[in-house]
């Protein structure tokens, strides 16, 4: 279980060519190594699963979950270098992020 005190940070990807494998293979190992940030508690690197009900989004390509210990850790992950390289060599391959921020309700 994750504690409710975490930040957690998870962001979706829309690739621009969603039927190219290179671009997915390449935007998969640039979120393994964005795993190495040394802030980061925990990750998930994820793809839309097979379920289908009316309330699923599922046409995003990649799904990036970081779990942080604080929002302190949170923003040191944002300015590190392994962070700011990905987007240096990755941006190029989505044409869509969305970044959902949570914590625990005050």
């Amino acid at each position: 279980m994750i504690p409710s005190n975490y930040f957690i940070h998870h962001v979706y990807f829309w690739l621009k060519e969603p039927q190219n494998a290179q671009a997915h293979q390449e935007l998969y190992k640039g979120l393994q190594a964005l795993s190495k940030v040394p802030e980061i508690k925990s990750f998930h690197i994820g793809v839309p699963a097979a379920t289908n009900r009316s309330v699923i989004e599922r046409g995003y390509h990649f799904s990036w979950l970081a779990i942080f210990e604080n929002i302190t850790n949170e923003e040191i992950y944002q300015t590190h270098p392994i962070h700011l390289y990905f987007i240096e060599t990755c941006s190029h391959l989505w044409e869509k992020v969305v970044v959902f921020d949570s914590v625990k309700p005050e």
